[in-house]
């Protein structure tokens, strides 16, 4: 057995052991799938760097292969334009922009999906190909279709695949428009999150098929939702327990920005700790509240910012123990966050499984206990 085989059987093993990979098929998938086809040279983060940069780890290098078969994610582009083999030194800073998730978030989420021999998938965000290629193993090249947004990324993908063997119908161009031929699709994954649930997803998924996705924003919260479709533009789902994270689509994340000047505002007391919002959910719930705004700091002093409107929110420790918070613009951004944080507290802090999603024609609304209960309407 190679070295490439054994450690793929390995992790192959561990996954199972740790309840990931559940599924008889999947677990075919992953022992066929050599991931080092699909994610060739990559990047690890330098352990304390700030702002963090990533070291290249090279094809072919002593730690290369044991790195591919780790459960890590593998960043394998920055700034939509650098990729390893790019970098002359022995790190370089940037925004990673393609990846290979994890391996046991993506074969969690094909599992997830509840996909089948049978099934039509369509998949946004073909990325490396990795789980493209997991995809077809199970399913069949006939019944995947995968569309990639970067070009070039694309390319390598398609490369990738057909040297393992596969071809499913890939596509580039904008995931969030889906399939130029619209369809029908009996399942819909996003490996890349998005602010709201695109529309024409919700008319090329067929009436009783399923979208599993990651809803997040410009703070970069995330929460992985599973839609049934209950007609054409309408859905209702749920939350999924755990912490999934992706990055956010190109098309939906948040405009350039200018350089934060913090200026003077309305000073009083804040009504919640504002270190609630370094919690999973409840920074997730903050961003639901304040879905244009980017969210900085951490613990007592946090800063929200919504760069449309102008409008800031900072907090500090107060000198009674408790905390302030400075506001100005037309958007009152930390007001918002206190009802929704306040909303969440009241149901006892629950996870984001707790939540439910409704999409329909009137908008998106998520929303925790009953529907006419406490919601936030998505930023579509």
């Amino acid at each position: 057995m190679s070295t490439s085989a054994q450690l793929r059987a390995a992790l192959v093993d561990r996954l199972t052991e740790d309840g990931a990979l559940t599924a008889p098929e999947w677990r075919s998938a992953a022992g066929a799938v050599p991931r080092e086809l699909f994610t060739g040279s990559y990047f690890l983060p330098v352990a304390g760097s700030v702002p963090t940069s990533y070291r290249p780890v090279r094809e072919g290098e002593s730690d290369w292969l044991e790195g591919v078969y780790s459960d890590e994610t593998l960043v394998t582009q920055l700034d939509g334009r650098i990729r390893p083999d790019d970098v002359s030194g022995s790190a370089v800073t940037g925004s990673p922009s393609s990846s290979s998730t994890l391996p046991s978030l993506v074969l969690r989420m094909w599992q997830q999906l509840g996909a089948e021999a049978g099934h039509r998938v369509l998949e946004i965000g073909t990325g490396t190909g990795y789980s493209t290629a997991l995809g077809a193993h199970r399913l069949g090249d006939a019944d995947l279709t995968s569309i990639e947004y970067d070009p070039v990324v694309g390319g390598a993908a398609a490369a990738a695949l057909k040297v393992a063997g596969f071809a499913p119908r890939l596509i580039i161009g904008d995931g969030l428009r889906g399939d130029p031929d619209g369809g029908p699709y009996d399942r819909l994954i996003a490996t890349c999150s998005v602010r709201y649930i695109p529309l024409p997803w919700l008319h090329q998924v067929r009436p009783g098929g399923r979208i599993l996705v990651t809803l997040s924003g410009w703070s970069y919260a995330n929460a992985l939702a599973l839609l049934d479709v209950t007609g054409p533009g309408e859905a209702s789902g749920r939350f999924l327990p755990g912490y999934t994270n992706f990055m956010i689509a190109r098309p939906h994340d948040r405009p350039p920005r200018p350089t934060l000047a913090l200026l003077p505002g309305e000073e009083r007391p804040s009504r919640i700790d504002p270190a609630k919002l370094d919690d999973w959910t409840g920074g997730w719930v903050a961003q639901l509240a304040a879905p244009s705004a980017e969210r900085m700091g951490a613990g007592p002093r946090q800063i929200l910012w919504d760069v449309s409107t102008g409008s800031q929110a900072r907090t500090a420790p107060g000198p009674d123990g408790g905390w302030s918070v400075v506001q100005r613009g037309p958007v009152p951004l930390w007001d918002r966050v206190e009802r929704a944080v306040q909303r969440w507290q009241d149901e006892g802090e629950p996870h984001q499984e707790g939540f439910r999603i409704t999409v329909s024609a009137a908008g998106q609304r998520v929303w925790l206990g009953t529907e006419d209960g406490p919601g936030w309407d998505l930023p579509i």
